[in-house]
Formats: structure tokens, C-alpha cells, sequence
């Protein structure tokens, strides 16, 4: 009866590695469309003033809306950020707040700013259109390093080495701002 259950913290081992280096990414290239809707699975982690926070994330990007919930932990929504053609919602500890763009209200609500309007674009591994950017590719052709509207994002991981390929991890920097953009999951 006692080998019986020696063998369970070996099993419970194993059953959590492979949770985590389950890195499946279905969808690993752009779309040929600039503003191709998207949905992806990740995780973000925000570094400001100082302090630190994290959550698990899901975002659908449809051309012109989107729709971010920033999880907590065990999968419930701690944040849901809506943006479509009448501004943008967000939806936080039974409070909802409005603005006419994502970068404004986060400032308020969050006291960090999310560019939205950019990060729909540079997600994908592409420069926000209508603005200079300043770029520096790896040599698979991908974007290492992109700086655009006063930002830097740094590209240090994609799915493939593919020039079309879909980033998975990706840091933006602003001021005393840091984003972590972990991609787990890109679905069509």
C-alpha cells in the first residue's frame, strides 16, 4: 500500500511542468490584412512608479472595436477595457468609467496608460500606421526594437523564425512605464 502513493509527487511534477511549458501557439502568422481582427491569450505584467502588477489576459481585436479582460489569478475578470466607435468602457471592481480614448481613461482609472491605439498594431509585429516610427529588424527579418509615438517596444521572442511570424513576447516602455506582453495563445 505504501509504494502505491510514493509515486503521486512524481506524477504531480510532471503534470505541472508540462502546464507550463505548454507553449502552443495555433495561429504563428500575420494576417496578410494590416488590421486583421485577432484574438489572443497571454498574460501582462505592468511595472510604474515603482510598483508592480500582473494578469492573465484575453483580447479580441475586431476592426474598429476591442475588447481586453484583464484576469486575475484563478480566471475571474479583475478588468474589462471595451473600445468601439462611441469611446471606450471600463468595467472594474463593480465600477464602470468612460472615455473618449484607452490611453486617457486608463491614466484615470489604472493610473498607468495603455496604448491602445497602437498596441493593436504593434501586437501583430507592425508599426502603428499614420505616425514615423523608427525600426530595427533581427536577422529573420521580424522587428527586434520599434519606436513610435513615445514609445519603445522590444521584440524578444516570435512564434517562428518566419518574417510573417507573430510575436509572443514583447516589452513597451514609456517613462517610468514597463509592459510585459507574454502571448500564449494567438487564435484566428
Amino acid at each position: 500500500m505504501r509504494h502505491r502513493f510514493t509515486c503521486w509527487p512524481l506524477l504531480l511534477l510532471l503534470l505541472l511542468l508540462w502546464g507550463c511549458a505548454s507553449d502552443t501557439v495555433k495561429t504563428v502568422q500575420r494576417a496578410a490584412a494590416p488590421d486583421a481582427p485577432f484574438v489572443l491569450n497571454g498574460r501582462v505584467a505592468v511595472r510604474h512608479d515603482g510598483e508592480r502588477t500582473s494578469a492573465g489576459l484575453r483580447w479580441v481585436h475586431r476592426a474598429g472595436e476591442d475588447e481586453m479582460l484583464l484576469l486575475a489569478p484563478l480566471g475571474q475578470t479583475a478588468a474589462r477595457i471595451r473600445r468601439d466607435a462611441l469611446g471606450v468602457t471600463l468595467e472594474a471592481s463593480g465600477k464602470t468609467y468612460t472615455a473618449q480614448d484607452a490611453e486617457t481613461l486608463t491614466r484615470q482609472v489604472l493610473g498607468w496608460e495603455l496604448p491602445l491605439a497602437g498596441l493593436s498594431r504593434w501586437v501583430v509585429g507592425l508599426p502603428s500606421a499614420g505616425t514615423v516610427a523608427d525600426i530595427r529588424r533581427n536577422a529573420d527579418g521580424q522587428i527586434a526594437a520599434l519606436h513610435q509615438d513615445g514609445w519603445d517596444i522590444e521584440y524578444s521572442r516570435y512564434a517562428t523564425p518566419a518574417t510573417d511570424s507573430l510575436p509572443v513576447r514583447l516589452v513597451l516602455r514609456r517613462e517610468r512605464l514597463e509592459i510585459l506582453l507574454l502571448v500564449d495563445e494567438w487564435e484566428k
